[in-house]
């Protein structure tokens, strides 16, 4: 059964809130404009780098050796990530061979969820319903139910244990004659599982199923308080990396800019292909990001001018007509606001591209102008 609760906010309160709401949609929408217009740099520094990094980067056959010659250099090369060391987690009883060894708990707990329906009342007053759901969920960290707004479900978690979340990770993992720095060692995946000591299972409360520690009483009908606690390891393998050659290891490629590149993928890639997919995510960055600044500025301005919804609330059929006008005209003001400044950002930043795109836009009008006299010239 769902738990409801009913809030209700006086006309006074609300007229409070949509003034506190100018300042805070102000702030949104300075912060905002800053994002988009950070971001418009943000690619274009990270295009120049790459670019930079494309056309000075070696594509080396084979790093089984240290060529000092390669000092400095950025570099494509693809070889066998792999370490010699052994990885061991003594409280239960693990040891590996692996480039890194995770262990990760999660708990059966109950969980809430809640769902408001907001409601305008005569006068200007407005009641809010909130639904209150609970469901059995695994949890990355126990819940404290004891904050939980049903009173019959408050308290009702429990844990049979808690164990910490671990990672350990090999101090030295080879790749050909190199040595991997941390940064792309831990960009290898712990995607395989561990074989478990048989031993940690009791039979009764503790069992053992692949790479999974269970504590309950059955791990086919989980009860809130079981814990389960899962073990991979990442194992290495064939991998291509793009980065700096320092010594016997590697580092980042450090455009004058600011921005830099190493990364490393699993598998055999060459060269043209991975700076074509560090390209390709700068690219869906800029528009991710683009889409969300667009988004904050236009609730920005909602914010600053819903004073205005708030005034006409009063009476609710006016609000709603009043609530549309205002949605229309800071979804216009927002995406212009925003157009511009990208326009802006893109003089800034590319020039050239913009020149150009300008040149063709007067061009276009200038064409459809001279169209339009023609045709008027025509019929008279």
């Amino acid at each position: 059964m769902a738990y409801q609760e009913v809030t209700r906010t006086s006309y006074g309160s609300r007229l409070g809130n949509s003034l506190k709401g100018i300042v805070t949609g102000l702030l949104l929408f300075v912060a905002a404009t800053a994002l988009l217009w950070w971001n418009e740099g943000r690619a274009v520094k990270t295009s120049k780098m790459l670019k930079s990094a494309e056309s000075v980067c070696v594509d080396v056959a084979d790093v089984s050796t240290v060529d000092p010659a390669l000092d400095g250099q950025m570099i494509h090369a693809t070889a066998v990530a792999k370490t010699d060391e052994t990885l061991a987690d003594p409280d239960y009883g693990v040891s590996v061979n692996a480039i890194r060894l995770v262990r990760e708990a999660e708990y059966y707990q109950w969980v809430e969820h809640s769902q408001s329906q907001t409601k305008d009342k005569l006068g200007g007053g407005q009641e809010t319903v909130t639904t209150y759901t609970y469901s059995r969920e695994w949890v990355g960290a126990p819940v404290n139910s004891a904050n939980f707004h049903d009173p019959d479900y408050q308290g009702s978690n429990s844990v049979r244990l808690t164990v910490q979340d671990k990672a350990v990770s090999a101090a030295k993992v080879d790749f050909g004659g190199y040595v991997l720095p941390p940064a792309l060692a831990d960009a290898i995946p712990a995607d395989s599982p561990v074989a478990l000591p048989a031993e940690l299972a009791n039979g009764t409360d503790t069992f053992v199923s692949g790479n999974v520690v269970y504590y309950g009483e059955n791990p086919s009908a989980p009860a809130v308080g079981d814990v389960r606690v899962t073990f991979t390891q990442a194992d290495g393998g064939e991998a291509s990396i793009l980065a700096q050659v320092t010594g016997n290891s590697f580092e980042a490629f450090k455009h004058k800019n600011g921005k830099s590149l190493m990364t490393l993928r699993m598998g055999n890639h060459s060269m043209a292909s991975m700076f074509e997919s560090e390209k390709a995510a700068n690219k869906m960055l800029l528009w991710v990001i683009r889409i969300l600044g667009i988004l904050l500025v236009i609730a920005a301005l909602r914010m600053m001018f819903s004073i205005l919804v708030t005034v006409l609330k009063v009476l609710p059929p006016l609000a709603k007509v009043g609530e549309l006008g205002v949605n229309l005209v800071t979804f216009v003001v927002g995406l212009a606001w925003s157009l511009v400044i990208i326009l802006i950002a893109w003089v800034v930043w590319r020039p050239v591209l913009a020149i150009a795109l300008a040149v063709v836009v007067c061009l276009l009008v200038a064409y459809l102008v001279s169209k339009s006299r023609k045709a008027a010239a025509a019929q008279e």
